[in-house]
């Protein structure tokens, strides 16, 4: 039995949704484990090529209605045409990937109707524009809302320590760290990658990932500077092998998705010394990458057992999926 048949008999009033949850930990619990079975892999926010589809209907009304020429009261009606469209096919039909859309579109015309610029961002506007974002997680639980909700707490912050960003990029690491020990705490309530707690930690690990590194990178590369030879690019790489392993340990490839731009540029900066004089290099650094991610994709789970089963008797490894016994 699968949450869609679950959620339908809640809709009927044969469970309640606080048995949802329940029924799906308890069946998870007495299936077989496998090394899909808490995989970061399953897209739950796609159910079928019909969520795609609607959701390219959405994005074709959404831009339309935004090149549309109106008064600023105006924006009301699409918004109130949003709404009503939220309420249908998130609140009525559960469709998760047609919710993020909505949620995008909606914050902008509610931008809109209040006169709220993305230039000129205050105070006022970023708490407004998180609170609205906060009131669409309380009402239709749609995980993807946990990313603007984060990117709108880092800027209220911003603004009330006072601090500029561009001159001082070290605050996206220490924002990215927040982001992903708040990732953690999701992640540590559902190990099992069963409920909506872990696809509110995919977006927030997706969140954090670049946050990190460029804060690190960046800051990095500006401190050492173009004479430093190749030790920060020899940094560089060592941090990616670092954030690899992070990313192996708590069963997060979403976390590698920043960090590669950033290990490319390190061996292709490498490349350019005179130890390195190959034709095409930098093609063939890019086939070592792809070469690199399909090896690891494939073979996840059997490197990351290989790596930690070791240390599944730590207290630390009960936050994180379970090492597969073979």
């Amino acid at each position: 039995m699968n949450r869609h048949q679950l959620e339908a008999a809640s809709e009927q009033g044969i469970i309640t949704k606080e048995q949802v949850e329940s029924l799906l930990t308890f069946f998870a619990s007495s299936e077989p484990v496998s090394e899909h079975d808490h995989s970061e892999g399953q897209l739950k926010f796609v159910r079928s090529f019909g969520d795609v589809f609607i959701t390219l209907g959405i994005v074709f009304v959404s831009v339309a209605s935004a090149q549309i020429d109106m008064s600023t009261w105006m924006n009301i009606v699409p918004l109130l045409l949003l709404i009503a469209t939220t309420e249908w096919l998130v609140r009525g039909r559960r469709l998760v990937l047609p919710g993020i859309v909505l949620l995008i579109s909606t914050l902008y015309f509610a931008c809109q109707l209040l006169e709220l610029s993305i230039t000129d961002y205050g105070l006022f506007n970023l708490m407004l524009v998180t609170s609205l974002a906060g009131l669409f997680y309380w009402r239709y639980k749609i995980p993807f809302t946990m990313l603007p909700i984060a990117l709108g707490c880092m800027g209220i912050l911003s603004i009330i320590i006072d601090i500029d960003l561009l001159n001082a990029q070290y605050m996206f690491t220490i924002y990215g760290l927040i982001v992903f020990v708040v990732a953690m705490w999701f992640d540590a309530h559902d190990v099992d990658r069963k409920t909506r707690f872990s696809d509110a930690a995919f977006w927030l690990h997706l969140l954090a990932a670049p946050l990190i590194v460029h804060g690190v990178m960046v800051n990095l590369l500006i401190s050492q500077g173009a004479s430093s030879g190749v030790f920060p690019e020899l940094f560089i790489i060592a941090f990616f092998l670092l954030f690899f392993l992070l990313a192996l340990y708590v069963d997060r490839r979403a976390l590698l998705v920043s960090s590669l731009s950033y290990a490319i540029y390190a061996v292709i900066a490498l490349s350019k010394t005179n130890a390195f004089d190959i034709e095409n290099l930098t093609l063939l650094i890019f086939a070592g990458f792809g070469a690199f991610i399909i090896f690891f994709g494939t073979y996840w789970y059997k490197i990351r057992n290989v790596v930690f089963s070791k240390t599944a008797t730590l207290g630390i490894s009960q936050y994180v999926p379970r090492f597969i016994e073979k």
